[in-house]
């Protein structure tokens, strides 16, 4: 496989000083998106068919093992404070369950078994996604969800750093990120996981976009939980709107902080029920409701 061949730009890596090594991991790390780059009409079509799913009611899931799986957990979790949604629109799910997070759990990759309880626990539907993630291609416990997601007729993608791959195989969609071998040999969790990541990026941040999400590049449905995002709401409705930082706080007030009724309201000068009634019947894309500003 290529994610176990030796990388000869790295050999002798372990009697190089300190800055050199340094120096040959981040030009390694500077090929990952030219890898990316190739696939992204692949990734398009993974995000046109999970926004369409998720339009309808749909979810999306990230399954894994260990670098893998972990990656799709984060991704996932930061859905929720960027974007507002739910904890169960977007989920991850790391073979060997919770612990797995935190502790190293190889064996539970084995079981394509595992990978399919996993989905059924959830109770995965037919309207769902499910994006299967394994650098090497061939994980048992990624490939077994993919099994059954597509049994079912779930939505499916793999995500590859090797190809061909049972993963890419067994998906409807398949993105094979071929960021070639390790600075370490075998260690996935450098360039393969790096480029995962990007990819987990570029999945959740478009497919939020196409629903809505977002307004021209700003948060609109961001979850205000602390200090910081109440500033950055605050900021947004100011920077839309044209109000003061003061102005935009009374508004969120009124709209519990939610940020894209606040903006319907002073755009349109309408009342908080009438904003949410607009943006409601606009399946909550701002800019239906106020245009382009």
């Amino acid at each position: 496989m290529l994610t176990e061949q030796r990388n000869p730009k790295s050999m002798g890596i372990d009697q190089s000083p300190t800055l050199e090594i340094l120096q040959i991991i981040n030009e390694e790390d500077a090929t990952i998106a030219g890898a990316i780059r190739q696939v992204l009409p692949a990734i398009a079509e993974a995000v046109d068919m999970i926004s369409e799913r998720m339009r309808n009611g749909g979810r999306l899931f990230y399954t894994g093992a260990g670098t893998s799986g972990r990656l799709g957990i984060l991704d996932a979790v930061e859905c929720v404070p960027t974007f507002s949604v739910s904890p169960e629109l977007v989920q991850g799910i790391i073979a060997g369950g919770e612990g797995a997070v935190v502790h190293s759990i190889e064996g539970a990759e084995d079981s394509p078994e595992g990978g399919r309880d996993d989905l059924i626990a959830r109770s995965l539907t037919a309207q769902d996604a499910v994006v299967g993630i394994a650098a090497s291609g061939r994980t048992p416990y990624v490939v077994g969800a993919l099994n059954y997601a597509r049994q079912i007729g779930a939505g499916t993608v793999g995500i590859s750093c090797n190809a061909p791959a049972p993963v890419l195989d067994t998906a409807d969609i398949a993105i094979a990120a071929l960021v070639g071998p390790e600075i370490l040999t075998g260690s996935t969790r450098l360039k393969s996981g790096t480029a995962q990541k990007l990819i987990l990026n570029m999945i959740s941040t478009t497919t939020m976009i196409k629903l809505g999400k977002v307004y021209n590049n700003l948060m609109v449905d961001v979850k205000v939980s602390n200090a910081k995002l109440a500033d950055r709401a605050r900021r947004i409705v100011s920077e839309v709107t044209g109000l003061s930082t003061d102005e935009a706080a009374a508004l969120l007030n009124q709209t519990h902080n939610e940020v894209k009724p606040a903006i319907v309201m002073a755009v349109l000068g309408v009342s908080v029920e009438e904003a949410r009634t607009r943006l409601d019947a606009a399946q909550g894309m701002l800019g239906a409701v106020i245009g382009q500003r």
